[in-house]
């Protein structure tokens, strides 16, 4: 699976290609600042379904954030579900009350 970046402005989203699929998956956010962007919505295809799509895209983006030094406001249920499995990922996700 490959995931690409795509950024217009203050919007953006990370995109996931798995290999032999015409549909990609996709997780959508908005940079509110240098350091912070807002994930509003994971989009996996039902003809990716079971595949990891989803969960590959959330680990990317804690990589990410990690790696670029911002942090994510998880306002997608699937991502802040996602969180609330991970607490490893607490240094960059923000408002995971344990």
């Amino acid at each position: 699976m490959e995931i690409t970046l795509e950024e217009d402005g203050s919007k953006g989203r990370y995109v996931a290609h798995v290999a032999g699929q015409a549909d990609t998956g996709e997780m959508t956010f908005s940079r509110i600042s240098p350091k912070r962007i807002i994930v509003d919505h994971t989009g996996v295809p039902d003809s990716l379904k079971g595949m990891g799509v989803g969960s590959a895209l959330a680990r990317h983006i804690v990589a990410q954030a990690r790696e670029k030094g911002f942090t994510i406001v998880p306002l997608c249920p699937f991502l802040k579900a996602q969180a609330e499995r991970h607490p490893d990922w607490d240094d960059v996700i923000e408002g995971m009350k344990r």
